[in-house]
């Protein structure tokens, strides 16, 4: 295996074409160990093609991919009992107990950790004997979680893994998260939730079009678009009283009668002049607001930017791909000694 120091997982030029399409456009990331790396996209953006590719689901139509050092499609054997994968759709049979459920996913897995012990983490102890197609939405979540951790993966793939859990049952699942790596999993995080992306990654990347838009630490990708200042004006006062907004820092307004927006680069020094400058001319400020731009901010504006470019090409099939059919069809030969 590779050792501490290196990537665990890496893409280089990767793409990836269904026919005359291509929808993974020669991208280049890669993620360190005990690193959670969340990868977001809008629907057709790419990023459910580049995590199949990934997880050895099927070959780049070019370039590389490497988890733990190996190629995840031509080298399964090396890999697979040391990942653990939750799709967004895990196809479990309905029939099945979940207590079953888990005792047959660990018959096909390497090193499986007890059934009850993989139930009390997603906290499913108590649900054991009630059959999978009597749980709720969010109990199948936790338990396609459950049997994604039976393995012990040193690299998990979660793909959209808090989808119709509860806002306790979303927390509960970012702390487990958390616990995971920290005791060293590597974690490859999908989502739609960029509160999620915001409060578990360590770095992400933005896909659109098929290629890496943004990427880096939520504050670098944050601190590369405007902050904003926002207030009313009295009566009496127009936007032209206010001093000049370059003077400001002010990089971009907005005006409405006597709402005032201000965008900036420089949140404390815009705020800060405002301020004096109200003070000096004993202004009040009604509904004043100063805030950073958020990830939500930034990720619309950098997914709208490749938008129209898109538009009028086909679109990347559906994120429940085929990856999603392979694994719902249940798991792999016992002889690879991993479950999906």
């Amino acid at each position: 295996m590779v050792s501490a120091q290196d990537n665990v997982i890496s893409a280089t030029g990767l793409r990836r074409a269904y026919g005359d399409f291509e929808a993974v456009r020669g991208i280049d990331f890669a993620v360190r160990r005990g690193e959670l790396f969340a990868l977001l996209g809008t629907n057709g953006a790419g990023k459910t093609s580049t995590v199949e590719l990934l997880e050895g689901l099927a070959p780049p139509s070019g370039g590389e991919v490497r988890v733990l050092g190996h190629d995840p499609y031509r080298e399964r054997r090396r890999v697979r009992p040391y990942t653990g994968v939750m799709l967004q759709e895990g196809g479990m049979p309905a029939q099945l107990t979940v207590a079953e459920t888990v005792r047959m996913w660990a018959g096909c897995t390497a090193r499986p950790r007890p059934a009850a012990e993989a139930l009390e983490l997603v906290g499913l102890a108590g649900r054991r004997d009630v059959r999978v197609a009597h749980l709720s939405g969010g109990e199948r979540r936790r338990l396609d979680l459950a049997l994604a951790l039976l393995g012990r993966p040193e690299v998990l793939f979660l793909d959209e893994p808090t989808t119709g859990l509860d806002a306790e049952g979303r927390h509960a699942t970012w702390e487990l998260v958390r616990e995971l790596r920290a005791g060293g999993t590597t974690v490859l995080l999908t989502t739609h939730y960029l509160e999620e992306a915001e409060e578990l990654a360590d770095r992400l990347a933005i896909m659109a079009g098929g290629r890496i838009a943004a990427a880096g630490t939520v504050e670098e990708i944050v601190g590369a678009h405007p902050a904003t200042v926002s207030f009313r004006l009295p009566v009496g006062w127009l936007p032209g009283d206010l001093p000049p907004l370059p003077a400001l820092g002010v990089t971009g307004h907005e005006l409405a009668g006597t709402a005032v927006r201000l965008r900036t680069g420089a949140l404390q020094r815009t705020l800060t002049e405002v301020l004096l400058w109200a003070q000096d001319n004993g202004v009040e400020l009604a509904g004043l607001d100063a805030r950073s731009a958020s990830l939500e901010e930034a990720f619309l504006k950098i997914a709208g930017a490749a938008a129209d470019d898109r538009r009028a090409g086909p679109r990347e099939r559906p994120d429940q791909g085929a990856g999603a059919a392979a694994y719902a069809a249940g798991p792999v030969r016992t002889d690879e000694r991993n479950a999906r």
